[in-house]
C-alpha cells in the first residue's frame, strides 16, 4: 500500500487586481489562473490577502465578468481539497457569499491570526491598519448595509462602469513608484506594536505593492507581498521544513 503524504505547502498572495484596465488585463488573468491550476500536489492551502479583484460586487443574480478562468481554477483547488482563504482588500471589499457558497472559499477578517502546524502568522491586507481618517471613513461607508442596498439598485452596466473607471484612474494616476521601506514602513510599526502582547512568528501584509521583508524588534518575520501588475512576488511556507520563501509567479506577456 502506498502511503499518502500530507500536503505541506502554503501560499500567500495579494494585489493581483484582476479586472484593472491596464497592465495587460487579459494576459494577467490567464497567467494567474494558470498559476493556480498548476499548484503542485503538495499544496495544502492558499491565502489570498486582498485586492485579488480590482473591483468586485455581487448582485443577487450577477457577478462581475472577466474572471472565468480564475474562478474555475479556485473551484478546482477547493474540489481537490486545497484550502483557499480570502481576506478582503480595499478594492474587493464587497464580497458577500458567492465565493463561499459557489466555490468553497473561506473568509478571513482583517488582522487574522492563523496557526499553520505550530507557526503563528498574522495576516492582513493592511489598508485598514494604516489608512488615514478619510480612507477609514470611506471604508466604513462601503461596509454600510444601507449603502449596499442602494448600490444594488443601480444597474450593473452603470455600477461596474463607474467603479472600473474610478479604479483605473486612481491606479494609473498614482503610477508604480513604490519602494519597500523596511522599518520605516507604517505596517512595520503596526507589527511592532501588535507583537508586544501577541506571540507571532511572521507578519504578512499586502496593499503596499512592494515585495520585501525584515524582522521585527522581537524577531518575528515582517513581510510585504508584491503586486501582480509587474512583479508577481508571493510567499510559500513549507510546513515540513519551517521555511518561508519568496517565489515569483507567471509574468503576463
Amino acid at each position: 500500500m502506498v502511503e499518502e503524504k500530507a500536503p505541506y505547502l502554503y501560499y500567500f498572495i495579494s494585489d493581483v487586481h484582476l479586472g484593472l484596465k491596464g497592465f495587460s488585463p487579459l494576459e494577467r488573468e490567464k497567467s494567474f489562473a494558470s498559476f493556480l491550476s498548476n499548484l503542485p500536489e503538495e499544496s495544502a492551502g492558499i491565502y489570498l490577502l486582498g485586492d485579488i479583484f480590482d473591483f468586485w460586487y455581487e448582485y443577487k443574480y450577477v457577478i462581475p465578468r472577466g474572471f472565468t478562468r480564475t474562478l474555475g481554477a479556485l473551484s478546482s483547488l477547493c474540489d481537490r481539497g486545497v484550502n483557499v482563504w480570502f481576506l478582503n482588500g480595499n478594492h474587493d471589499v464587497w464580497t458577500y457569499n458567492y465565493l463561499q457558497n459557489e466555490i468553497g472559499v473561506k473568509m478571513l477578517d482583517e488582522m487574522a491570526i492563523v496557526d499553520i502546524e505550530g507557526c503563528r502568522f498574522c495576516l492582513a491586507h493592511g489598508d485598514e491598519l494604516i489608512g488615514d481618517s478619510s480612507h477609514l471613513f470611506l471604508k466604513r461607508v462601503f461596509k454600510s448595509r444601507s449603502l449596499q442596498r442602494l448600490f444594488s439598485a443601480v444597474h450593473p452596466r452603470w455600477a461596474f462602469g463607474l467603479a472600473s473607471g474610478w479604479s483605473r484612474h486612481n491606479r494609473l494616476s498614482c503610477g508604480q513608484d513604490f519602494n519597500f521601506r523596511g522599518e520605516s514602513d507604517p505596517l512595520y510599526a503596526v507589527a511592532s506594536q501588535f507583537e508586544k502582547s501577541n506571540k507571532i512568528d511572521n507578519f504578512i501584509f499586502g496593499h503596499m505593492h512592494t515585495a520585501g521583508n525584515n524582522t521585527t524588534p522581537k524577531g518575528a518575520g515582517f513581510y510585504i507581498l508584491g503586486e501582480w501588475l509587474t512583479g508577481c512576488e508571493y510567499l510559500v511556507y513549507n510546513s515540513k521544513s519551517g521555511i518561508l520563501s519568496w517565489e515569483r509567479g507567471c509574468q503576463p506577456k
